[in-house]
């Protein structure tokens, strides 16, 4: 399997202005020397996390999908972050994986209860699982976190990644279950979390992490913000694996 380069993006977010996160975070990119073959952008990155669902959504093929199409086609690269999309008679937090043939998309299940999100958003079912350059990538947004089972690698993919607006609060319990991730599904795992304060008050510590397989951090930016490029080794993805090969002794079981 051939490496994978992943550019994580640790940014503030302006309160439910999507144009002018949309220049904030195109500034970050084009500043890049190199984008890799994975930009990943924080959870709603053109809102924050905000639970005015209807008032932010855009349909889909909106201007941000538009705007994350040309970025992939432009750089060649993929990118993906989550922002609302209206689809179903409601609103989904929903992460779009933009490459230059198309957007792929994955509906966050585990809505946050203690921000009323799952009064305002409707709730994903589906595993989502992307190809992309040799790498099978499972997508996941911030509280899903929290349930292992839904995340649990069933020898279908090789990188977990999270977007999230993860609060500092509970910065401890957000780095503790990224790694504990990748160790238990001896998967890489990229997690990119938000920095500064959101209009509710909420502070935000950044902690964007790029870990191996085996819970070894490759990138730890605390609370800069800006963006950096990681290389995912994928032959030693591949040799850890065969070298301690845990996964076949792992429990059967099927998610309803």
């Amino acid at each position: 399997m051939r490496d994978l380069t992943v550019t994580p993006v640790q940014c503030e977010l302006i309160w439910e202005d999507p144009q002018a996160n949309r220049c904030l975070i195109g500034d970050i990119i084009d500043a890049l020397d190199a984008p890799g073959d994975l930009i990943v952008l924080p959870e709603m990155f053109t809102t924050g996390f905000s639970m005015n669902a209807v008032g932010n959504a855009e349909s889909p093929g909106g201007p941000t999908h538009e705007w994350l199409l040309a970025l992939a086609r432009e750089r060649d690269c993929a990118i993906c972050g989550s922002i609302a999309v209206e689809a179903d008679g409601g609103v989904y937090n929903r992460m779009l994986f933009a490459t230059p043939d198309g957007i792929s998309h994955y509906d966050k299940r585990h809505l946050f209860r203690m921000a009323g999100e799952h009064k305002r958003y409707l709730g994903g079912r589906e595993r989502v699982i992307v190809h992309w350059r040799e790498w099978r990538i499972n997508l996941q947004v911030c509280y899903d976190l929290r349930f292992p089972v839904f995340s649990r690698n069933c020898n279908d993919y090789d990188l977990l990644v999270y977007v999230a607006n993860w609060p500092q609060v509970r910065r401890m319990h957000w780095r503790q279950l990224l790694i504990a991730r990748a160790i238990e599904n001896q998967a890489c795992v990229v997690g990119v979390n938000r920095i500064g304060a959101d209009a509710k008050g909420w502070e935000y510590a950044g902690d964007s992490l790029v870990i191996a397989a085996d819970g070894q951090l490759l990138h730890d930016p605390l609370n800069a913000g800006g963006a950096a490029s990681v290389v995912l080794d994928g032959a030693a993805l591949e040799a850890y694996r065969e070298s301690f090969p845990c996964a076949l002794d792992a429990d059967s079981f099927q998610l309803d």
